[in-house]
């Protein structure tokens, strides 16, 4: 069977090279984007005068009949065919004749491929967007469920100060409202339309591209038709911004899985999201989150290994750019199963506030406040910083922690303690101590959730609005 561009050629493709060289294994998930671009790009010809109406007509009732074979699953997808631009040709072509051949008018599989990578990632980042709100709510859910369990906080992971348990929740918050804040503004560089750019000079035909771009639902055109057909900065940043947000979950599950040890005993996830083992019939593994946390380096190679495809490519297209997408796909498919199962595996983990209680009055967390305690009575902080640490020695040679000690013991180490010094220790007073804006006081916890709530709401309305422009 001749290609449809094999008019130059004097030879079959090798059967090797068409199976080497065919991406229609994969770019197959572009089907709709690709038959999205084309009725407008067709839609466009004729409006311009390029094509009759009666040939725009016929072509587009072929689309719409192409697209309904593949959603019913019945479109035979064909490596000789090379990729899905096409096998959808080819098959639009034996529906309605020739006439099927004159949709590529104006346009080049260069262009073509961009303009459908663009639709399917604009889609993604709005799905992405909105994930990310669902598991930001489910996180707001447990902090104020737990506005009064303390826990130890951690730096070096050993226990540093205490905190509320929905300051930490509070701290995922954040990051992942940087993804969301970092997706929303890469929306405005894959919302570029590149169709029109032909392979890569423009084309002799009288195209109006704010045409197909105002059809499409893109912002803008490509400025420039080298740049258009060889850009893939917003797939590489698309790929960054994964990589961020599986960083995010990573670190999340890292602690899910040291706090639902016996050792921590923090939390405990839910049965739905753990597994057993085949010999150890004791054993609650936290499945799901360590998977999450191995998912990340493949999520990482993505992004390098297309970095490193396009370090060294010439203008405009190359064959290399090929690689481009299942790196991509891949990409979505991790980052969508991590949103999916993470939100409620939040929401349904259980807090063991008892068990955090304990672990927090049985530390040295509080030592800073008695530092703070002898600067506020005039003692330089650095001497202070030094009664404190022969303190928490003597406690650890005494096998005591610091509200174990009596007055008298206390005394030996300074004068300046008096009675208010087991007020400060209380693991209350310490936290709600640290009464600063962005600090873990149960007030300024509390604001925070607060406007927390207000910017969720916020991207809630921006994944409503771009829906919409997605379609």
């Amino acid at each position: 069977m001749s290609k449809l561009w094999g008019g130059r050629f004097t030879k079959q493709t090798d059967q090797l090279v068409e199976e080497y060289t065919a991406s229609i294994t994969f770019d197959k998930e572009l089907a709709e984007e690709d038959i999205q671009g084309s009725l407008a790009h067709v839609t466009m010809l004729g409006k311009c005068g390029i094509l009759s109406l009666d040939d725009v007509e016929k072509i587009k009732d072929g689309l719409h009949s192409v697209q309904g074979m593949i959603r019913r699953g019945e479109l035979e997808y064909a490596i000789s065919d090379e990729d899905i631009h096409m096998n959808i040709e080819k098959t639009l072509i034996d529906l309605i004749g020739p006439v099927g051949g004159k949709l590529h008018t104006g346009r080049s599989r260069n262009d073509q491929v961009a303009t459908d990578m663009h639709l399917y990632l604009r889609k993604r980042v709005v799905e992405f967007v909105g994930l990310l709100t669902k598991l930001q709510d489910a996180l707001l859910e447990q902090a104020k469920k737990n506005l009064d369990t303390i826990i130890p906080g951690y730096t070096h992971l050993q226990r540093a100060q205490p905190i509320l348990f929905a300051h930490h929740m509070m701290a995922y918050v954040s990051m992942f409202g940087r993804d969301i804040e970092r997706l929303q503004d890469s929306y405005k560089r894959i919302n570029v339309l590149p169709l029109g750019a032909g392979a890569l000079a423009g084309t002799t035909f009288p195209i109006d591209r704010h045409y197909v771009a105002q059809q499409l639902g893109f912002d803008r055109v490509y400025e420039n038709s080298l740049d258009a057909v060889s850009d893939r900065d917003f797939i590489l940043e698309f790929l960054s911004n994964a990589s961020f947000i599986m960083m995010h979950l990573s670190r999340f599950c890292e602690e899910m899985v040291l706090w639902s040890s016996t050792e921590f005993a923090f939390i405990e996830l839910d049965d739905a999201f753990c597994t057993g083992s085949s010999i150890m019939p004791q054993k609650k593994n936290p499945d799901v989150a360590e998977l999450v946390r191995g998912k990340t380096g493949r999520v990482y190679g993505n992004l390098f290994g297309l970095m490193t495809v396009l370090k060294a490519l010439p203008l405009a297209y190359n064959k290399d750019m090929q690689e481009d997408k299942e790196g991509m796909f891949d990409t979505v498919r991790t980052l969508q199963g991590a949103l999916q199962l993470f939100a409620t595996m939040v929401s349904t983990m259980k807090v063991n506030t008892e068990r955090m209680r304990q672990a927090v009055n049985q530390d040295f967390s509080n030592a800073t406040d008695i530092a703070d305690y002898l600067v506020n009575k005039g003692l330089p902080f650095r001497q202070a910083h030094e009664v404190i640490g022969k303190i928490v020695l003597y406690c650890i040679q005494n096998k005591k922690y610091l509200l174990d000690l009596s007055m008298d013991e206390f005394s030996k180490f300074s004068s300046l303690f008096d009675d208010k010094i087991y007020k400060i220790l209380q693991p209350e007073h310490v936290v709600n101590a640290r009464n600063v804006y962005g600090g873990t006081a149960s007030n300024q916890v509390s604001d925070a959730i607060a406007r927390a709530e207000e910017v969720l709401n916020e991207s809630n309305e921006w994944v409503t609005t771009y829906l919409e422009k997605s379609k």
